[in-house]
């Protein structure tokens, strides 16, 4: 079976994809964890190596996941296959497989990555960045999941950084203030601080 999202937030260490990339290797030499498991394990060694800007060597680890193993597995192979070419610099090709990811796990019920592909659409498709923000604020707010739910802080905090970004100060605020809300609600002591970080831009910006 699929791994909790908590299991796998314990292994991540967002500031140091070096250090997440020891303990995905360290955690598939674990005999406990099934092939499911260890394929969900393995699409997130592939985003650690990626980070990291191998690039070539993470695409072909996503190449041994077999994603007809579990449709969650399939929508992880998707999105990670998406941040590889977008950080390659290739987002154009990185939009269809959002999309499909999306979808997919819209149709799965998998929120928590439904939600990371919106998140990832907005960020490659920048022509469409708050149209793809919208769509994802709309799905993740009504996410029966806490954890799927705090994706409603990055989605209006990076929206209010694209809109202070295009002068748009007001509705900037608005953004990052619901962002709080949403961290203070869901959310990590740190992203209470990243929204507040936005509310003080704004208001620096009005002075």
């Amino acid at each position: 079976m699929t791994l909790d999202q908590s299991t796998l937030d314990a292994l991540w260490d967002s500031q140091d994809p070096a250090a997440s990339e020891a303990a995905f290797r360290r955690a598939l030499e674990d005999p406990e964890y099934d092939g499911v498991a260890r394929a969900e394990l393995t699409t997130q060694l592939g985003r650690a190596i990626g980070l990291q800007g191998r690039f070539d060597e993470a695409d072909a680890l996503l190449d041994s996941v077999s994603a007809e193993q579990d449709p969650t597995i399939a929508v992880r192979v998707l999105l990670e296959r998406g941040r590889i070419l977008n950080s390659a610099g290739q987002a154009a090709m990185a939009v269809p497989l959002f999309e499909q990811a999306a979808e997919l796990g819209e149709h799965l019920g998998e929120e928590f990555l439904a939600a990371d592909a919106f998140h990832m659409l907005a960020l490659a498709d920048d022509g469409h960045a708050e149209s793809w923000t919208r769509a994802g604020i709309e799905y993740t707010s009504g996410a029966y999941s806490p954890r799927a739910q705090r994706w409603c802080v990055a989605l209006h905090g990076n929206l209010g950084w694209h809109l202070l970004d295009a002068g748009e100060v007001h509705r900037a605020l608005i953004e990052f203030q619901l962002a709080e809300q949403w961290a203070e609600r869901v959310g990590t002591p740190g992203q209470v601080e990243w929204a507040r970080e936005g509310i003080a831009a704004c208001r620096a910006v009005g002075e």
